[in-house]
């Protein structure tokens, strides 16, 4: 099981302001192992989506070029206060996680 995200969301005017951490080992398949000297398995996330009370705002690709944990942070405008955003990711290896806030 993946490790939870964290997500917090908060307006600013008649902007949300979305801001999450993804912990993710976002390995490249390039990387040896210090002790073994093998490649590291590429494990990435692959997509990144986002919803506000259902109705979908962020559908992003992402590659192993990201760094470990990596952070994300968007904008959208037309939410209110007390709207419900929602953040998935899915990875090359199928594993998939979620987290929810309510914008404040």
């Amino acid at each position: 099981m993946a490790e939870p995200m964290r997500i917090r969301a908060t307006m600013a005017g008649d902007v949300a302001d979305v801001k999450v951490l993804m912990n993710h080992p976002m390995e490249t398949g390039l990387r040896k192992d210090a002790k073994t000297g093998q490649l590291v398995p590429a494990h990435y996330i692959t997509d990144v989506t986002a919803t506000v009370n259902g109705a979908q705002v962020l559908d992003a690709g992402l590659s192993g070029g990201i760094s470990k944990n990596p952070y994300l942070g968007f904008r959208v405008k037309g939410p209110k206060k007390g709207d419900k955003v929602v953040v998935n990711w899915t990875d090359n290896k199928g594993d998939k996680n979620s987290a929810e806030a309510i914008i404040g």
